[in-house]
C-alpha cells in the first residue's frame, strides 16, 4: 500500500512538471519589506544554480553603465550579448567553484587571491609563476601582479618594411590622389573629343605612368606594414593569453559578490552602511539637499515614459564635466523637503562616485508626492499658482491691448483720427452709467449678503463646533491630497526606474517613507546669533505647520468671539425699549 502511494505521488508530480526544490538550505531575510534570499556562505555560491529563478530579485541587467568594473562584468557575460542574465551569473559561480577549494574568499571583495585557495592545478601554477616574476615572498596573487606580468610580455616582432617615399610626399600624394586621378580621366576623354579640360584646371606635376607607379608603391608598402603589424599584435595577444585566465580570476574574485548583492537581492541598496548599489552613480546637490539615489539614463525618451509608474519624485539632469570632456544624463530621486524652488532649467552640481564634479541642469521633472507634509500644502500652492497665473495673464493681455491701441493710433493719420473720433464720439448717456453703477452695487450687495449669511451661520455655532468646522474645512482642502500622498508614498517602487534602463527587475524595490528619508539629506544649520537680525525661533517643519494651524484657529475663534459680543450687545438693548414703552402706557392710564 505504501509503495502504491509513493508511486502515485511521483507520477502526479511528474505529470504537473514539478521541479524538486533545492536540497540546499537557503537563508531568507526581509530586505526592503520584501522577503529575499541572502547569499552569505560558500555553499550558497556552490548551490546558486539550484535557486528558484522566481526568487531572484533581478533576472537581467546591462553590462555597461553600472558602478562595477565593466571588465569584470564582460568576463561574466558568457554569450557576450551585453547583458548579464541568471544563466551567466550561475555559470560564473560554477566556474569559481571549479577553480577554488572554497569560494568563501569572494566575500572580502578583494582582488587578492590566496594561493592556498586555488584548486585548479593549471591556475595555481600560473599564479605561482606570476608571483615568482615579481620576486617577492607572498602567499597571494593580485591584479597588480597580473597586469605587471602582462606588461612584461615581449615577442620577436616581424620587421615592418621601410617606407618607399618620404612621409610628406606620401601625405601629399594621398591628399591629391583623387584630384589627379580625375584629371587623368578627363585628359583621356579630351583626347577622344568627349570632354574639355578647363584652362585653370590644376595639372599634375607628373605623368599618369609616374602617378600610378607611385600609388602602387605606397599601396604595396601599406599592405606589407599592416600584415607585419597584424602578425605582431596577434603574437603579442597570444603571449598575453596565457595570463588572461588568472586576470579573470582576480577580477571576478573582487567583484562577483558585489554583483550578487545587487542581483539576487538589493542588499547594498537597502543597507546604507554598505557602499552604494551598483546602479547608484553619485550624488546630486540641489536646493540645499543631497540626493543619493542617482541613476545613469541610457535612453531619455524611453526612460521618461516608464519611470512615472514608480511613484517617485524624479529630477532628470544633463551633466557635463569640461575637465573630463564627458557628458552624461542622470535621474535623481527627491524624497525629502519641498518643491517650491525646483523647476526645469535650474542649475545644480553632480558628483560621481569618484568625486568628479559635473555641471547639472534640470531638463525634466516627474511630479509625485515627496512627503505627507508637502502634500498638505500642495492644494494651497496650486491655488496660489493658479491665481498668480491668472493675474499675470490678465495683466499681459491688458498690456498687449494697450500697446496695440497705441501703436495703431500712432500709425494712423492724426487728422483722420481726430475727425473719426469727433464723428463717432457718443453723447454721455447717464441712464447707461446709472445701470452700470446699479449692477455694481447689486453685486457688492450680494457678496456682502453672502458674507453676512456665512458670519450669521458661524455665530450660531458653539466654540467647539466652530473648531470642528475649521478642521473639516482643512480636511476638505488638504485631506484628498494627503490621502493620495500616503497611498503613493507606501507604493513607491524603484523597479520601474531600473526597468526603464534595460533591467529586468523580478521583485518590488519599495522605498518606504522612513527609508526615503535616508536617500535625500536636507541641510542642517546650527542656531547662531545675529545681533542685527530680529529674534526668531527656528522651528522644524511640523512645528511650523502646527503653529500655522493654531494661529488660523485662534483667528477664527477671535472672529467668533467678536460676533458673539455684538450679538449680546444687541440683545441687551431690546429690554430697555420695552421698559420705556411700558412706562409710557402706565402714564397714559394714570392720566385717564
Amino acid at each position: 500500500m505504501c509503495n502504491f502511494f509513493c508511486t502515485f505521488v511521483l507520477d502526479f508530480l511528474e505529470n504537473i512538471n514539478y521541479t524538486p526544490m533545492s536540497k540546499h538550505k537557503w537563508t531568507f531575510a526581509s530586505v526592503g519589506n520584501v522577503t529575499r534570499v541572502s547569499i552569505h556562505t560558500g555553499e550558497d555560491i556552490r548551490h546558486l544554480g539550484e535557486l528558484d529563478k522566481k526568487m531572484w530579485t533581478v533576472l537581467s541587467c546591462p553590462v555597461s553603465g553600472l558602478e562595477i568594473s565593466e571588465d569584470s562584468l564582460s568576463l561574466m557575460d558568457i554569450d557576450g550579448d551585453g547583458k548579464l542574465r541568471v544563466t551567466d551569473v550561475v555559470a560564473t559561480a560554477d566556474w569559481l567553484c571549479a577553480i577554488l577549494h572554497k569560494p568563501d574568499g569572494i566575500f572580502a571583495q578583494t582582488d587578492k587571491v590566496q594561493l592556498s585557495s586555488i584548486k585548479d592545478e593549471a591556475m595555481l601554477a600560473l599564479a605561482q609563476k606570476v608571483v615568482a616574476m615579481k620576486g617577492a615572498e607572498q602567499d597571494y596573487v593580485c591584479l597588480a601582479d597580473v597586469d605587471a606580468a602582462l606588461a612584461s610580455v615581449t615577442i620577436e616582432e616581424q620587421v615592418v618594411p621601410s617606407a618607399p617615399l618620404a612621409a610628406n610626399v606620401m601625405a601629399a600624394y594621398k591628399a591629391k590622389s583623387a584630384e589627379y586621378a580625375a584629371y587623368f580621366e578627363q585628359e583621356k576623354l579630351q583626347k577622344l573629343g568627349l570632354a574639355v579640360i578647363a584652362e585653370d584646371a590644376v595639372k599634375p606635376g607628373m605623368t599618369e605612368k609616374k602617378f600610378l607607379e607611385m600609388g602602387a608603391q605606397i599601396a604595396e608598402w601599406e599592405a606589407a606594414k599592416a600584415a607585419a603589424e597584424g602578425a605582431n599584435t596577434a603574437a603579442l595577444n597570444a603571449a598575453k593569453a596565457e595570463y588572461m585566465p588568472l586576470r579573470k580570476l582576480v577580477l571576478i574574485h573582487r567583484d562577483f559578490y558585489r554583483l550578487l548583492r545587487n542581483f539576487v537581492a538589493f542588499e547594498d541598496f537597502y543597507d546604507r552602511s554598505k557602499p552604494a548599489a551598483s546602479f547608484q552613480c553619485g550624488t546630486l546637490i540641489i536646493d540645499q539637499r543631497a540626493c543619493y539615489l542617482c541613476i545613469r539614463v541610457s535612453d531619455m525618451g524611453k526612460h521618461a515614459l516608464q519611470a512615472p509608474a514608480s511613484g517617485i519624485y524624479l529630477i532628470y539632469c544633463d551633466c557635463e564635466s569640461k575637465t573630463l570632456g564627458k557628458k552624461i544624463q542622470i535621474v535623481a530621486a527627491m524624497t525629502q523637503g519641498d518643491v517650491n524652488n525646483l523647476s526645469v532649467g535650474k542649475n545644480a552640481i553632480f558628483y560621481d562616485n569618484a568625486g568628479n564634479d559635473y555641471d547639472a541642469t534640470v531638463t525634466k521633472i516627474i511630479d509625485n508626492p515627496i512627503s505627507i507634509l508637502q502634500a498638505f500644502w500642495t492644494p494651497y500652492r496650486k491655488i496660489g499658482n493658479w491665481i498668480t497665473d491668472k493675474i499675470n495673464k490678465s495683466a499681459a493681455e491688458k498690456d498687449a491691448k494697450i500697446m496695440t491701441d497705441v501703436t495703431t493710433k500712432l500709425d494712423a493719420k492724426p487728422a483722420e483720427d481726430a475727425a473719426a473720433a469727433a464723428d463717432q464720439k457718443p453723447a454721455f448717456d447717464i441712464a447707461k452709467f446709472a445701470g452700470i453703477f446699479a449692477a455694481i452695487g447689486m453685486a457688492v450687495g450680494m457678496i456682502g449678503s453672502a458674507l453676512a449669511s456665512l458670519a450669521a451661520g458661524l455665530v450660531q455655532l458653539t466654540w467647539w463646533q466652530l473648531i470642528l468646522v475649521f478642521v473639516g474645512l482643512l480636511l476638505v482642502i488638504s485631506g484628498p491630497s494627503m490621502v493620495m500622498a500616503w497611498l503613493k508614498l507606501r507604493c513607491r517602487n524603484l523597479a520601474p526606474v531600473l526597468n526603464a534602463n534595460g533591467w529586468a527587475v523580478n521583485a518590488d524595490a519599495v522605498i518606504s517613507v522612513f527609508f526615503g528619508t535616508t536617500l535625500t539629506e536636507q541641510v542642517k544649520y546650527p542656531i547662531v546669533k545675529d545681533p542685527l537680525a530680529r529674534k526668531k525661533q527656528h522651528m522644524k517643519p511640523w512645528q511650523a505647520t502646527l503653529v500655522t494651524i493654531l494661529t488660523m484657529l485662534v483667528v477664527a475663534l477671535a472672529i467668533y468671539g467678536v460676533y458673539k459680543y455684538m450679538d449680546r450687545s444687541i440683545e441687551s438693548e431690546q429690554p430697555t425699549e420695552v421698559i420705556v414703552t411700558d412706562t409710557i402706557v402706565a402714564i397714559e392710564e394714570v392720566a385717564e
